[in-house]
């Protein structure tokens, strides 16, 4: 009987060691992918009003110290970014100096729809159930 629960043991130290090194793997791809270039808001919704103009000129740096730049001309803020594999979300945390339109983007986002150069990503409002989309893509 003792025999039999090493194998089993085993098998359950594989099969966990194998998925936490596929969830690394993501997230260095996940990583990867998003620091490689700048992006730009291609569109954004919010309840239903499209206020896309409201980033044009934007562009964003991703670093892979989870630090996010948006830069327009001469202006340019620092934030924070994060991004969670398993709950397929990306977090964003631009400070109250960074304006209105970056603080547009402080939120937890649902990634919706992602490729090599956009994501489409969704969150919502807890409070008033309003629900913004925002789509990026690579310049």
């Amino acid at each position: 009987m003792k025999r039999l629960r090493s194998p089993i043991l085993l098998i359950l130290l594989t099969l966990c060691s194998c998925k936490k090194f596929i969830e690394k793997k993501e997230q260095q791809a996940a990583l990867s992918i998003m620091t490689n270039g700048h992006w730009y808001v291609s569109g954004y919704k919010q309840n239903d009003s499209d206020i896309t103009a409201s980033f044009s000129g934007f562009l964003f740096k991703f670093d892979d110290n989870y630090t996010v730049t948006g830069t327009k001309g001469s202006f340019s803020s620092a934030g924070q970014w994060s991004v969670d594999i398993n709950a397929r979300t990306i977090t964003a945390n631009f400070p109250a100096s960074g304006g209105d339109t970056l603080k547009l983007l402080n939120e937890v986002w649902k990634i919706h729809d992602s490729y090599d150069d956009s994501v489409s990503a969704i969150t919502t409002d807890p409070t008033t159930n309003a629900t913004d989309i925002l789509q990026l893509k690579k310049q």
